[in-house]
């Protein structure tokens, strides 16, 4: 396995409806946040301990929180928040 991202709950449907250039930005940042939990968390599927702490991300137009579940080697986003009316 090797870590990815991807939205989760609502985010989704958020997704669905956000408009291309918003979500090509979260989809940016979320792909760094990959980089760079895969090199904190070499071996992630032998990970036992608590998963970090997961946190908010701004962007142009707008922000999105995510979660880091390191035994399954993803990042959740699990909330967008499209503020560019």
């Amino acid at each position: 396995m090797s870590w990815k991202w991807e939205y989760a709950f609502g985010a989704e449907e958020v997704a669905r409806t956000a408009p291309a250039g918003f979500l090509a930005e979260v989809e940016l940042k979320a792909d760094e946040l990959v980089r760079a939990a895969e090199a904190l968390h070499i071996h992630g599927q032998a990970h036992d301990g608590a998963d970090p702490k997961g946190g908010d991300v701004i962007v142009p137009d707008g922000m999105f929180t995510y979660q880091i579940v390191v035994r399954s080697e993803r990042i959740y986003v699990v909330q967008i928040t499209y503020l560019g009316f």
